[in-house]
């Protein structure tokens, strides 16, 4: 396709003898007001749309929030409760935290497909409170790995998948405007909790700074809990199990995999960039602080930005641009900042390129989290969005499990200096970049201008 459709015309993935669901569900290439079928009009807007995509960004400010603030958390523990331990053995906290919050969607989105949201949401939000109020009396590294780890991952996963899901049943030809501004919320969460705990914790202290974050949390969540809804009726053949055919599809795996190296990539620097900077000596301790929320104010730029920039010009079209943006970022100036601080030569050089990547990386990598459940939803039928983002993200999850412990181990074998997790980041987004640009190719061909 080489122009954008119509505005009340939308054209579906072609149907293939590899697709997992019925051939009916794909014998219409239109959907739009000359269908009899009114479900299939997707609203792409209106105040019930609208108000699932503020319940989603609630949810998704508290959820993605949590996730977001990885890096103060891992610095603050490294230093107090858990300073006995390795770099190492604390990424396994919030590894298992990132590995469950993706890996349980593979239950959790047939589920939501068959069964709708409202269970699932509030079961989340139970999780959710349970993990952020009792983080105040965990002592012991047992305690934050059941906590933070597990409660934690458990609870997110069960709020995000259908959050993201959601979102797919009111809008088509703008989903990936509609689901980039909910996206922005955890970006926002990004920026508004580790400011306020590190706050807090000169205040009053870990225990309490972590209750207030769960007051919070509570009425963001009580907002999520009302507003996600669906609004398409679950296929006939839908089932609550998950569905491994899917897999037969090349360009399933094709996303499948780019997504993998997407967050392989993506948690090391959310996890590590505020340790290096406490590290590298180039800035004082709170602007060090700071700087994770300038990365998340700027992913929340380019959430938003990459969403609404890729109902125009593509999703992939798009993905591709700010991955290979990431790829770039990370070898051009985060490996160099790494390099002086090992040398420990020129801070000042170091200060600016370590805030230049913040803010870039952050822009461009804000895609990673909007886009990527696009790109899968671009390959199935809305109503099994939830189970087909569920399996692309159970594989994603291993990736997570292991990319932090993993970073910090090349941060121990380096003896402390970052140069190394700057090239394993860059590499795992010149990994994801080819598999974007595989599907691209096998799609539209060569062509730049193709939209798709």
């Amino acid at each position: 396709m080489t122009s954008l459709p119509a505005a009340n015309t939308v054209q579906l993935p072609q149907a293939s003898e590899n697709d997992a669901h019925c051939p009916d569900e794909k014998s219409s290439v239109l959907v739009g007001p000359i269908l009899e079928d009114d479900e299939l009009q997707y609203p792409e807007g209106g105040l019930r749309a609208w108000l699932v995509v503020l319940g989603s960004f609630c949810g998704m400010l508290a959820c993605y929030g949590y996730m977001n603030t990885i890096s103060t958390y891992n610095t603050y523990l490294s230093t107090h409760q858990l300073s006995n331990y390795s770099e190492s053995s604390i990424g396994w906290i919030f590894s298992v935290y990132i590995f469950l919050t993706f890996f349980c969607g593979i239950q959790i989105g047939p589920v939501f497909d068959a069964r709708g949201p409202r269970l699932l949401v509030l079961l989340g939000s139970i999780l959710m409170m349970a993990s952020v109020m009792l983080m105040g009396v965990c002592s012991q590294y047992w305690q934050f790995l059941i906590v933070f780890g597990i409660l934690g991952g458990a609870g997110t996963s069960l709020i995000v998948t259908p959050a993201v899901a959601a979102i797919g049943h009111f809008f088509l030809a703008k989903r990936a405007n509609a689901t980039g501004i909910a996206t922005t919320g955890g970006s926002i969460g990004g920026v508004i909790f580790p400011l306020m705990l590190e706050s807090l914790f000169l205040k009053v202290g870990w225990a309490w700074a972590t209750r207030i974050q769960g007051f919070v949390f509570l009425v963001l969540l009580a907002v999520a809990n009302l507003l996600i809804r669906v609004r398409l009726r679950p296929l006939p053949q839908g089932s609550v199990f998950p569905n491994p055919r899917i897999f037969r599809q090349p360009a399933f795996v094709m996303v499948t995999i780019g997504a993998y190296f997407l967050e392989w990539g993506l948690f090391v620097p959310v996890t590590y960039l505020t340790s290096y900077c406490l590290d590298s000596g180039a800035m004082n301790p709170t602007f060090a602080f700071q700087v994770i929320a300038i990365y998340n104010a700027a992913s929340s730029v380019g959430r938003w930005a990459s969403g609404f920039l890729a109902d125009r010009y593509g999703s992939y079209n798009i993905m591709i641009v700010t991955v290979f943006f990431c790829m770039s970022s990370s070898i051009g100036l985060w490996l160099p900042a790494a390099v002086l601080s090992a040398r420990n030569s020129n801070q000042t050089t170091n200060y600016g390129l370590t805030v230049a990547y913040s803010v870039l990386m952050g822009i461009a990598s804000g895609s990673n989290i909007s886009l990527a459940p696009v790109c899968v939803g671009a390959l199935c039928d809305t109503r099994e969005y939830g189970q087909y983002y569920a399996m692309c993200y159970t594989v994603v999850a291993f990736g997570t499990l292991t990319g932090v412990p993993i970073a910090g181990a090349i941060i121990e074998a380096n003896g402390g200096a970052y140069w190394g997790v700057a090239i394993f980041t860059a590499m795992c987004y010149l990994c994801a970049l080819a598999s974007f640009a595989v599907i691209r190719i096998a799609k539209v061909g060569r062509r730049w201008n193709s939209i798709y």
